[in-house]
Protein backbone atom coordinates (compact mmCIF):
# COMPACT_ATOMS: atom_id res chain seq x y z
CA UNK A 1 0.00 0.00 0.00
CA UNK A 2 1.56 3.43 -0.77
CA UNK A 3 1.66 6.40 1.02
CA UNK A 4 -1.70 8.18 0.15
CA UNK A 5 -3.54 4.81 0.53
CA UNK A 6 -2.38 4.96 4.22
CA UNK A 7 -2.92 8.53 4.86
CA UNK A 8 -6.89 8.18 3.50
CA UNK A 9 -7.13 5.16 5.41
CA UNK A 10 -6.35 7.06 8.85
CA UNK A 11 -8.08 9.91 7.59
CA UNK A 12 -11.07 7.71 7.36
CA UNK A 13 -10.40 6.54 10.90
CA UNK A 14 -10.18 9.94 12.53
CA UNK A 15 -13.80 10.78 10.74
CA UNK A 16 -15.37 8.16 12.23
CA UNK A 17 -13.46 8.82 15.84
CA UNK A 18 -14.64 12.09 16.13
CA UNK A 19 -18.04 11.02 16.21
CA UNK A 20 -17.60 9.74 19.55
CA UNK A 21 -21.35 8.76 20.06
CA UNK A 22 -19.79 6.28 22.95
CA UNK A 23 -19.44 8.94 25.12
CA UNK A 24 -22.87 10.81 25.03
CA UNK A 25 -24.58 9.47 27.72
CA UNK A 26 -21.15 9.21 29.99
CA UNK A 27 -21.68 11.81 32.88
CA UNK A 28 -17.81 10.49 34.38
CA UNK A 29 -15.55 12.96 35.19
CA UNK A 30 -11.86 12.98 34.58
CA UNK A 31 -8.93 14.45 36.92
CA UNK A 32 -12.34 15.05 38.98
CA UNK A 33 -13.21 18.28 37.04
CA UNK A 34 -13.43 17.19 32.79
CA UNK A 35 -16.20 15.45 31.18
CA UNK A 36 -15.61 12.36 29.37
CA UNK A 37 -16.64 13.84 26.05
CA UNK A 38 -14.28 16.79 26.55
CA UNK A 39 -11.45 15.11 27.16
CA UNK A 40 -11.56 12.49 24.50
CA UNK A 41 -12.10 15.42 21.62
CA UNK A 42 -8.54 17.54 23.51
CA UNK A 43 -7.12 13.89 23.22
CA UNK A 44 -8.79 13.84 19.39
CA UNK A 45 -7.57 17.13 18.57
CA UNK A 46 -3.99 16.46 19.81
CA UNK A 47 -3.88 13.00 17.85
CA UNK A 48 -5.44 14.89 14.55
CA UNK A 49 -2.72 17.47 14.76
CA UNK A 50 0.14 15.18 15.24
CA UNK A 51 -1.20 13.10 11.83
CA UNK A 52 -1.92 16.30 9.94
CA UNK A 53 2.23 17.55 10.52
CA UNK A 54 2.98 13.82 9.41
CA UNK A 55 1.02 14.25 6.90
CA UNK A 56 2.53 17.48 5.97
CA UNK A 57 6.18 15.92 6.26
CA UNK A 58 5.89 12.77 4.21
CA UNK A 59 3.00 14.11 1.26
CA UNK A 60 3.80 17.79 1.05
CA UNK A 61 4.62 18.27 -2.91
CA UNK A 62 8.19 19.58 -2.67
CA UNK A 63 8.68 19.46 -6.53
CA UNK A 64 5.38 21.88 -6.81
CA UNK A 65 7.12 24.31 -4.25
CA UNK A 66 10.37 24.26 -5.90
CA UNK A 67 8.55 25.41 -9.07
CA UNK A 68 6.77 27.87 -7.35
CA UNK A 69 9.80 29.26 -6.05
CA UNK A 70 12.40 29.00 -8.89
CA UNK A 71 13.73 31.65 -10.65
CA UNK A 72 12.55 31.54 -14.67
CA UNK A 73 14.00 34.44 -17.08
CA UNK A 74 10.79 34.85 -18.48
CA UNK A 75 8.75 35.59 -14.81
CA UNK A 76 11.94 37.79 -13.76
CA UNK A 77 12.53 40.03 -17.24
CA UNK A 78 8.93 40.22 -18.41
CA UNK A 79 7.61 43.55 -17.61
CA UNK A 80 10.40 46.71 -18.23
Amino acid sequence: MNKKGIIFIVFLILLVLHQDFWNWDNANLVFGFMPVGLFYHACYSFAAAGFWAIVMKVAWPTELEEWAEGSDDSREGGAK
